[in-house]
């Protein structure tokens, strides 16, 4: 019951995020720099911590979870670039957007936000302060989930509508994750392994896909500064839980 509560918490977290970034559409790209730095945030001081807390307690390889992470990176590198592939002889001095690089990037956070839910159930399977204490590092960066999940429906020609849906989709995973953890039980093991997915997942969108987008057309001393914001936001918020 305790994870449901936390994973509606969450829900409502990220349609706030989502919300913000909707009706501030003319500075998405210095929501994009913040967001970027959150997410690069996230992976090294939340996610890397948590893997070397797991190898060290259990005596794992390095291995495996290094590459984990690079197949994270890669995979939704690959992924991207593959949709974008057909596109890459039309005039080069076009704005390369395309519809559905918005759709795959938004399905794409929906299921980090669904392993999000994932992580909350799987906390209180342990006890319930390590469920409270995944569950809060999961409602901070929530608000930023939806802003994320909003700004790449948005920058790639998709409409408001459609950024909304998929905003309500990226909202519901996080309860969707919840209850499947409730069908099984995840050793320790598979565990350090999906946080290096996870980290080079998420190194990938912030550092190649969202930073870069945030400074495309609009670079300035401000985006910089918002990025340095989002990452000092996020080791505040883990020295805190």
């Amino acid at each position: 019951m305790e994870a449901l509560v936390m994973s509606v918490i969450s829900f409502f977290s990220t349609l706030a995020g989502g919300l913000f970034s909707i009706k501030n559409k003319d500075r998405l790209h210095k929501i994009m720099g913040f967001t970027a730095g959150v997410l690069i945030g996230v992976v090294f001081f939340d996610i890397f911590p948590e893997i070397i807390s797991l190898i060290k307690e259990n005596d794992f390889g390095t291995t495996g979870p290094m590459v984990a992470l690079v197949l994270g990176f890669l995979v939704f590198h690959i992924l991207e670039k593959t949709i974008l592939l057909h596109h890459s002889h039309e005039d080069e001095y076009s704005d390369h957007k395309h519809p559905h690089v918005g759709i795959v990037s938004g399905l794409a956070l929906a299921g980090h936000s669904f392993m999000d839910g994932v992580g909350i159930g799987l906390g209180f399977q342990v006890n319930a302060t390590v469920g409270v204490v995944v569950a809060i590092a999961v409602i901070a960066h929530d608000f930023t989930d939806g802003m994320n999940t909003v700004s790449l429906v948005l920058t790639n020609r998709n409409t408001v509508k459609q950024a909304k849906w998929f905003l309500l989709f990226d909202a519901l995973t996080p309860v969707l994750g919840v209850f499947f953890t409730f069908l099984f039980h995840v050793p320790e093991s598979f565990l350090v392994l999906y946080l290096g997915f996870f980290a080079g997942f998420l190194l990938y969108i912030g550092a190649s896909d969202i930073l870069p987008e945030a400074h495309s057309k609009h670079s300035s001393f401000s985006t910089i500064g918002l990025t340095i914001a989002g990452t000092l936001l996020i080791f505040i918020v883990t020295r805190l839980i």
